[in-house]
């Protein structure tokens, strides 16, 4: 099967800026005794097998151990309710790593699969500000950050994370999650956004 997927990225993690997890590639401790993530993918143009996933938006929660590396985590997935079964079916192969490329790289660290849940997703970047909204029970909003007066927003480069190996520091403006049964999120936590491409 080959894949295809392109569109951009952002997540909240309620580490402090910069999340000590991503820029050590999962090996550093996180701020609290436990890392919750919210990963929210805008696919502006793909295909899986052949079926079409262009305009679909999809989000992965995480929630690890203190050091990421070890495993153990327990994972979510957000599908928008927008897709078709046969859509749907097509991606759940994609994240869920099956389908190879930079998804797989996550599957050896998962222990739990806590399910899927097709939901209604809206997603937006607008210039340096990107939201997603899942739901009714989640809302989150990120904004690139820029220091000074310089022109571009802060970057992490050769990062060894799924989305992309550069990320722009994006730390939260405002986050409201209810994510599989757990309460989270506040302003100024981690945050990063970027552009993605998959493929296999």
């Amino acid at each position: 099967m080959t894949w295809h997927l392109e569109g951009t990225y952002f997540e909240s993690c309620s580490c402090d800026v910069i999340c000590p997890c991503s820029w050590s590639g999962f090996t550093a401790k996180a701020t609290l005794d436990r890392c919750r993530a919210l990963l929210a993918y805008h696919i502006a143009r793909g295909e899986v097998d052949g079926v079409d996933v262009s305009g679909l938006t999809f989000a992965l929660f995480l929630d690890t151990p203190q050091i990421m590396s070890e495993g153990n985590w327990r994972v979510g997935v957000f599908l928008d309710q927008s897709a078709s079964d046969v859509q749907a079916a097509k991606l759940g192969e994609v994240i869920s790593g099956q389908a190879g490329g930079p998804p797989a790289m996550l599957v050896p660290l998962i222990g739990e699969m806590l399910g899927i849940e097709r939901v209604p997703i809206e997603y937006s970047d607008e210039g340096r500000v990107h939201h997603v909204r899942i739901g009714d029970a989640t809302d989150l909003t990120v904004e690139d950050f820029v220091a000074g007066d310089l022109e571009e927003p802060v970057r992490l480069t050769n990062v060894p994370h799924p989305s992309n190996t550069t990320l722009t520091v994006a730390p939260a403006v405002a986050a409201h999650l209810a994510t599989f049964g757990v309460d989270w999120g506040r302003e100024g936590e981690s945050g990063f956004s970027a552009p993605f491409a998959w493929a296999s």
